[in-house]
């Protein structure tokens, strides 16, 4: 079995040789570069020449250190995306578990919001991203669930919270106060009772609306309603296992 990894793993699983660095040049320096970049002016600002330009070397230097822009991609992901210390404490609530691990995610994707952005080429491979697994499962120890079952919550709530991240990244600032309530004003101009009678219930109840006393710095998508709802459906499952029931 050809265990050999791509170059970019190589590196962040330790099994592959850098270059003796230059001063300012080195692997780190290079994702460190490149964070900046993205976190300052988004992923599309992250080029091998904007990264050179920045270190003061040539673009084609860097290549001397990373094969490519997938594998500086692919460094900047495990970079951002170190484990924070608490989800290491053991808990004996699985849901209150999940919760901060998902809460702990979220800061992370909203600290770095290009992360969203990141083409998926495959499951997570890379060691920070395998330890975020790693603790979500062991929130579910104790569940009664099977191994088959944690894997595919972990999956089904890691997708959601990536969607909801993404959502929320790209609705910006359409997502403030000022514009769910410039929505919810062309709704009720736009929605009569006959023809969409639902909705227009919805509308009149403020359905659309940021309760009156949401502070305008919580006023942004967030992803705790559907989260909620998510581990609701989990529980019923935990109770079926414990009640020998399903498949």
């Amino acid at each position: 079995m050809n265990d050999k990894l791509p170059a970019g793993l190589e590196l962040l699983w330790g099994r592959g040789d850098e270059p003796e660095p230059k001063p300012g040049l080195s692997v780190p320096a290079i994702v460190r570069t490149a964070v900046e970049l993205a976190d300052t002016e988004g992923l599309g600002a992250v080029s091998m020449a904007r990264i050179a330009e920045r270190l003061g070397f040539t673009t084609m230097s860097l290549y001397r250190h990373v094969k490519s822009k997938n594998d500086v991609l692919l460094l900047m992901l495990d970079s951002v995306a170190a484990v924070p210390a608490e989800l290491d404490e053991p808990g004996d609530d699985w849901r209150l578990g999940l919760q901060r691990w998902c809460r702990a995610q979220w800061v992370m994707l909203r600290a770095h919001s290009w992360v969203v952005h990141l083409p998926v080429t495959g499951p997570p491979v890379t060691p920070n991203q395998l330890t975020w697994t790693d603790r979500a499962l062991r929130a579910l120890r104790g569940t009664g669930l099977t191994e088959q079952d944690k894997a595919g919550v972990v999956l089904l709530v890691a997708n959601y919270l990536l969607s909801t991240a993404r959502l929320s990244t790209d609705l910006g600032p359409a997502a403030s106060g000022e514009s769910v309530a410039a929505y919810s004003a062309l709704l009720g101009g736009l929605a009569d009772a006959q023809r969409f009678p639902a909705l227009r219930t919805a509308i009149d109840a403020g359905a659309f609306d940021y309760p009156a006393d949401t502070p305008e710095a919580d006023r942004q998508l967030g992803y705790t309603f559907g989260l909620d709802r998510i581990l609701d459906g989990v529980e019923v499952l935990v109770r079926q296992r414990a009640a020998g029931q399903g498949t």
